[in-house]
């Protein structure tokens, strides 16, 4: 069966809800920061960039690998598609859809959780979370050489039997989902915040309080954040500030795209040592071989250590 991308549709639908926040933002004078000219284009460039490699790539990562990997482990057997475990390749069943959304939103949290917790992706990740502006044209700005490996994470699922078309559509329902969670104009959602992925958690994922850093990686759900520790949800006593710690403080593109692999650069020149420049490249963001800068997860530790001491002192980040 062949499928449309529904992201073929998507963005023309991406640009429209751009600009109705965008004159909404300007008209209510509580949301009239909420968008950033120059930020704004600069967003909007590097989403146009991300549209068009995404296009070109596709024949690689989803016709090629995919069906490639589709193939190997599933091979035709007396003319039906049998995998090399001994089953039935999954057909097109309404259960399979969503099962094949379920895998993929699993497949999503732990894509999403590796990109913040190595470097070397957290380098082409952070294209996304560089504006320090939480809108619906933030939601377009995806770092350009994310393509080239998000299809290795997905892998698993035509390999299983899931048929290569069905993983590329739910790959492209799960970024419609994530589109619309770039806001803060709509309220909590109520018993949906038990499980879904909502706005305000997104806001959170956004954030660069310490205690809200790496947090929240889920798709639709926030299930898998919950079962690994990554959930938290939207405190409204915090006054959320967002973007990234380090941040390219440009809205040039190519800055924006590649300063933080120029990080990684200089700070693998500070050791003769291939472990430390290893960890530099692999290593979660923030690792230093002498301790001057630290990791999320030692950051806060030592937040909930002074917050723990005394509440009331603001905390003063040590990176």
């Amino acid at each position: 069966m062949d499928f449309t991308n529904p992201l073929v549709y998507g963005g023309p639908c991406f640009i429209i809800f751009i600009l109705l926040e965008l004159a909404y933002s300007k008209t209510h004078d509580e949301h009239h920061d909420l968008y950033d000219w120059k930020d704004l284009f600069a967003s909007g460039f590097m989403g146009l960039g991300s549209a068009v490699l995404a296009a070109l790539l596709k024949v690689v990562s989803a016709i090629v690998i995919f069906t490639f990997v589709y193939d190997l482990f599933n091979p035709e057997v007396n003319g039906v598609r049998t995998n090399i475990m001994g089953y039935e390749a999954f057909g097109y069943a309404w259960y399979v859809w969503l099962l094949c959304q379920l895998a993929d939103d699993f497949t999503y949290y732990w894509f999403h959780r590796a990109n913040h917790e190595i470097r070397i992706l957290w380098a082409a990740h952070i294209v996304h979370h560089s504006s320090d502006n939480f809108n619906l044209g933030t939601a377009v700005r995806n770092g350009w050489f994310t393509l080239l490996y998000k299809p290795l994470f997905y892998m698993w699922m035509p390999a299983i039997g899931f048929a290569p078309e069905m993983v590329v559509f739910c790959l492209g329902i799960e970024a419609l989902w994530q589109f619309q969670l770039h806001t803060v104009l709509l309220p909590k959602l109520g018993i949906f915040e038990k499980f879904m992925n909502t706005h305000t958690m997104h806001q959170v994922h956004h954030a660069q309080n310490v205690e809200y850093l790496d947090k929240n990686h889920g798709g639709f759900l926030n299930i898998f954040d919950r079962m690994f520790g990554t959930w938290l949800p939207l405190d409204d006593s915090v006054d959320v500030k967002y973007g990234v710690i380090h941040a390219p403080n440009s809205n040039n593109p190519i800055v924006i795209l590649t300063h933080e692999f120029k990080d990684i650069w200089n700070d693998m020149k500070k050791s003769p040592k291939l472990s430390h420049k290893l960890m530099y490249i692999f290593g979660p963001p923030g690792w230093s071989h002498d301790g001057s800068t630290m990791t999320v997860k030692q950051q806060q530790a030592l937040f909930k250590k002074q917050k723990d001491a005394n509440p009331d002192m603001a905390f003063s980040r040590p990176n």
